[in-house]
């Protein structure tokens, strides 16, 4: 009678551990699995050539800035002529030039010479060419960057930036419609590194992590509306932020639907 106990109670436990093992199991399985991802990321198609064009020359004094803009192909101010078939937001007032300071949302400057205030100090500079839709163009000669030392308004002293830096451009501001919205561009500047093994740009959307080897807007599809925040970070290869002033920067930005849609 004992011995049958025993036994019973044997069996009943070593089915007990099978079936906790087989739970644990499955547990384990479940949260190995990746949650889908609430956002598609899109590389954009090529888009048009300027790999000619050039920003021949930038200063700045009593707070105007004057560029010299040459190269062949590309006026400001005009409309980009694959605008349309780009299906993200676009500017009406055409090509122009996007003007960074540091972490600070870029100025959209669509004439060679205008006002824009920097305050004294030393500051991380970039300005390069952009399409009407605001795609930056990605070429040697397209970019000024520099490291900027600022006083009276005036730029007392500037140097070529020389390290691995990551600026960030779009997404800004307010997207309102559907036709502005539904996709949204994520478009970056990269001064010395090259995205792939040695480099990576790290994208966190609302919380959720992307990764970037290829220097190169994408569409982002998905976005709530109401406030979103992105933080670029650039990586080296151990996937480590890169030491840099500007080094990561986040932007809050607002998609809204149009009342009348």
């Amino acid at each position: 009678m004992r011995f049958s106990i025993f036994l019973c109670l044997v069996l009943f436990l070593s089915i007990g551990c099978k079936n906790d093992a087989k739970k644990s199991a499955a547990d384990t399985k479940k949260e190995m699995v990746a949650p889908a991802a609430k956002y598609t990321l899109t590389p954009f198609q090529a888009s048009q050539d300027y790999s000619k064009a050039e920003i021949e020359s930038m200063f700045y004094k009593d707070g105007i800035f004057n560029f010299e803009i040459g190269g062949e192909g590309y006026t400001l101010g005009e409309q980009t002529p694959d605008a349309a078939a780009k299906m993200c937001a676009n500017s009406g007032k055409g090509q122009h030039i996007h003007l960074i300071v540091g972490t600070a949302p870029y100025a959209a400057k669509y004439v060679p010479e205008f006002a824009h205030k920097v305050a004294d100090g030393t500051h991380q500079l970039l300005a390069f060419l952009s399409r009407s839709y605001h795609e930056s163009i990605k070429s040697p000669t397209a970019y000024v960057g520099i490291t900027a030392t600022v006083k009276d308004s005036s730029m007392v002293e500037s140097t070529p930036i020389t390290t691995p830096t990551l600026f960030y451009s779009r997404p800004k501001g307010t997207y309102v419609g559907k036709a502005n919205t539904e996709k949204v561009m994520l478009d970056f500047y990269v001064l010395n590194a090259e995205l792939g093994p040695d480099y990576s740009v790290k994208a966190d959307i609302n919380g959720e992590v992307h990764n970037f080897t290829k220097w190169q807007p994408y569409y982002i599809e998905g976005l709530p509306m109401g406030e979103n925040t992105i933080t670029l970070t650039l990586l080296d290869k151990a996937g480590k932020a890169v030491d840099s002033p500007i080094n990561p920067v986040t932007r809050t930005f607002t998609l809204k639907a149009d009342p009348i849609e």
